[in-house]
């Protein structure tokens, strides 16, 4: 992992974010972080997987700077399809408004089922753009730090980090012109808010 301290510092200057605004997002103490662009930590492998997610690259670019193609044999992938919205209450295989669609590989298709959601807006800016797409996995809860897609108050669904409180949750943009929402365990329940599925990729497209 020779490699890894620069190639997370040269993402994280690519974005224009700080080291505290990172180490926010991943739900770690800008200490913390510091060590790891230092070389002075290494992360363990969840946590690498985590990095990778939030910069939208591979593990393997991650540690060596290059993206690396696996060369199993006769290896499929799977296409999922890529939603230009998503309701609250619809089952995603009922959804008719299919824009698009993605690949991902076999051994991801193992690990649950997935869609693609084509983001709009700006509120998660500078990493992801109007037009990029996301993979999903779907799932009715996640991790504190997570990005999620959460659909509120019955709403068509957005993309938005999830950070956990005893008494509730928050749902935050990383674009910093859009406040964080905070929900009470009461308004989860009544309005309501669901976590409909995990974010596991960016693909971002070109402008």
């Amino acid at each position: 992992m020779s490699e890894f301290f620069n190639i997370l510092k040269k993402l994280r200057e690519s974005k224009g974010l700080m080291q505290k605004e990172v180490a926010e997002d991943l739900g770690i103490s800008p200490a913390a972080y510091s060590l790891y662009e230092k070389g002075q930590r290494e992360p363990k492998f969840d946590f690498l997987e985590k990095i990778a997610n939030y910069f939208g690259v591979t593990i393997d670019y991650l540690m060596t700077g290059m993206e690396k193609t696996k060369t199993l044999p006769k290896s499929k992938g799977v296409k999922i399809p890529v939603l230009g919205r998503v309701a609250a209450g619809i089952p995603i295989n009922a959804v008719e408004e299919i824009i698009d669609t993605e690949e991902i590989t076999e051994e991801l298709a193992k690990t649950g089922e997935f869609f693609g959601l084509q983001i709009k807006g700006d509120s998660m800016e500078p990493r992801m753009c109007s037009g990029d797409v996301v993979i999903v996995r779907q799932q009715e809860d996640a991790e504190s730090g997570d990005i999620v897609i959460v659909s509120v108050n019955g709403t068509d669904a957005t993309c938005k980090r999830l950070r956990k409180y005893r008494d509730g949750i928050e749902l935050i943009s990383t674009n910093p012109s859009y406040e964080p929402i905070f929900f009470s365990n009461e308004e989860i329940s009544k309005q309501p808010i669901k976590i409909l599925g995990k974010v596991i990729e960016l693909r971002a497209k070109f402008k």
